[in-house]
């Protein structure tokens, strides 16, 4: 990397970071005025509010408007750059237009793949913080009272031949029962299995089957065993079990990839919403690297009104992006549009719109 590509870099880094800082720190104080009274109603302390609610408040508030801010910091420094005549002069050099744009790629990977990590892991986790403080303090009308509550009669399907189910489930005992299972093959019931109880062993990993009745039948005659506590593997575990619809933005990608293939086995509804999260993950990446790459092309022609204009364009571009996005989503989760395609659509547009630019991009 040469002096210019530092120089750009590092713009665009310390300008992206001191927005997100600062738009974090402005988030915070709006959010701590607004929940003032909740707090006080918790009964717990400020170290206990910031490890039991803002660890997880930071990371999804950065995360929800990461792209929007690469976007506008890379418009605010070039803009400023351009209105200065610096890329006229670094053009005027005779540097290519492609080889100017070469540190917004770099740039635009390195942030890409920081929101791509944190998509994965880091904001679920983060998720599962924020929504059970919210849902046990803020929101009394929440999914997570009515995890509290037992669920009944949960159905699901554990492999390709066997089918379960569970009459009462408790979410935060995470036990239940009566439990029953069966095999079927050939279209016949070849094994029975009949439990009072069935209990989850975390140490183990495993659930652990209370008085449990297994019947084997053969095509002439039929075993028959009793066990009074048996540890078995399942395919599902505890939160599989719950029913709250915010479960998907808990997840970590690896869990959600195996939730999803466990609902399809089951042949659950609603699977769409579940498919649109899981590949927004990865587009929303991708995103970062488009609106860098308008960013640059926009920012960086030198248009009379200076900054004002070019904020103004990513302004609308944003909005465009946002409510293309919406768009695609609703006619995935509500209607029949892939959900593939749903997540990717913005991100398909915006490419022609960067070939549009690039081409009448002056150079």
């Amino acid at each position: 990397m040469k002096k210019l590509d530092w120089y750009i870099l590092k713009k665009f880094l310390t300008t992206f970071f001191f927005a997100i800082f600062l738009f974090t720190i402005i988030s915070v104080v709006v959010d701590i005025s607004e929940k003032t009274e909740d707090f006080n109603r918790s009964h717990l302390s400020a170290g206990r509010i910031i490890t039991d609610y803002y660890y997880g408040f930071v990371p999804h508030i950065i995360a929800l408007l990461f792209p929007l801010f690469v976007f506008l910091a890379v418009i605010f420094f070039t803009s400023k750059m351009a209105g200065k005549s610096e890329i006229i002069a670094i053009l005027a050099s005779g540097t290519s237009y492609n080889r100017w744009l070469r540190p917004y790629w770099i740039g635009g990977v390195i942030l890409a793949v920081l929101l791509w990590f944190a998509n994965r892991y880091v904001v679920p986790r983060a998720n599962q913080i924020r929504g059970t403080f919210e849902a046990r303090y803020v929101d009394n009308n929440s999914s997570y009272n009515a995890l509290l509550s037992t669920s009944s009669n949960i159905y699901l399907r554990i492999d390709s031949f066997t089918y379960a189910g569970i009459y009462s489930y408790d979410t935060l005992g995470k036990r239940g029962g009566p439990f029953f299972a069966y095999k079927v093959k050939n279209g016949k019931v070849i094994e029975n299995m009949r439990a009072d109880g069935i209990i989850w062993d975390a140490p183990t990993k495993k659930w652990k089957l209370e008085y449990l009745v297994d019947r084997k039948v053969e095509p002439l005659k039929e075993q028959m065993s009793m066990n009074f506590n048996q540890s078995m593997q399942f395919n599902f575990k505890p939160y599989d079990l719950s029913r709250d619809k915010y479960t998907k933005d808990k997840l970590t990608t690896p869990d959600l990839d195996r939730f999803i293939k466990l609902e399809e086995l089951r042949g659950s509804e609603g699977l769409n919403d579940l498919k649109v999260e899981r590949y927004r993950r990865d587009a929303t990446c991708v995103t970062v690297l488009l609106l860098t790459l308008i960013g640059a092309i926009v920012g960086g022609r030198k248009v009379r009104g200076g900054s004002g204009v070019h904020l103004a364009v990513g302004f609308v571009t944003a909005a465009l992006f946002i409510i293309t996005d919406r768009f695609s989503t609703i006619f995935s989760t509500k209607g029949s549009l892939p959900p593939l395609l749903a997540a990717w659509i913005p991100n398909i547009i915006f490419v022609f719109v960067i070939i549009r630019l690039y081409k009448r991009a002056p150079k």
